[in-house]
């Protein structure tokens, strides 16, 4: 069976309908073009990842997520996978800063939805619904894509803000099952989010990488102290 190799996981097919996903010590920033490896990394994204999917699927989200493997390992539905990201954002940050002329850490007054084709060739590029359309995705499906990922935000934000923790934004990807259903896939960990102190603003997130922020597994360690108490 093939084994699907990214930046900062792995996919290991099993039989039946069934995965498991292996998350990496690496890390990457701006394209690739920065590269790194932390111990420790790898198991801290699986952790977080696991406990907010558990999170979700208790609010009734559907998620690949179906157990734990290892201490960097879980095990996940395998999917037939769109290639987008929804991309959910809050506050001003990262490349937004670039779209609106408003500054850093200005609150929305509500939530952006974003779309990114996944193309490492293209730089992930920025897409509308009718890009969406020809790369073969539904209007229907890209609402339902939407709509769960407005529904995941409403879910988090109020479960990060109530551990000091302001979700600034965060990546989502999703995939169809073998029943036909659109389920979240992929991860969510401070490698796909950017994670705030609520009172001094400081990342919990890969931005202390990109930047040189500080220690990056210490960063990761307070985020997943903070979730699991």
């Amino acid at each position: 069976m093939e084994v699907y190799e990214g930046k900062a996981k792995k996919v290991i097919p099993l039989d039946g309908n069934k995965a498991i996903m292996e998350f990496k010590d690496d890390a990457t920033a701006f394209n690739g073009e920065k590269k790194a490896q932390f111990g420790g990394k790898g198991t801290l994204n699986a952790k977080i990842s696991a406990h907010l999917f558990k999170l979700l699927e208790g609010k009734g989200i559907k998620t690949h997520f179906i157990g734990i493997a290892g201490d960097n390992r879980l095990i996940v539905e395998k999917l037939d996978m769109y290639p987008l990201e929804v991309v959910v954002r809050n506050v001003v940050a990262g490349s937004l800063k670039k779209r609106l002329p408003l500054g850093e850490g200005t609150e929305l007054p509500e939530p952006i939805v974003e779309l990114y084709y996944k193309d490492d060739a293209l730089g992930d590029p920025m897409i509308n619904h009718h890009h969406a359309k020809i790369l073969g995705v539904s209007p229907e499906e890209l609402d339902e894509m939407e709509r769960i990922a407005l529904s995941v935000n409403e879910v988090l934000r109020e479960y990060f803000n109530e551990r000091g923790i302001i979700l600034v934004d965060f990546k989502l990807e999703f995939g169809k099952n073998a029943r036909g259903e659109i389920v979240l896939a992929d991860e969510i960990s401070p490698d796909t989010c950017r994670f705030w102190d609520a009172e001094t603003k400081e990342s919990l997130d890969k931005d202390v990488f990109r930047f040189e922020k500080g220690d990056l597994v210490s960063a990761y360690e307070e985020l997943y102290r903070r979730l699991a108490g």
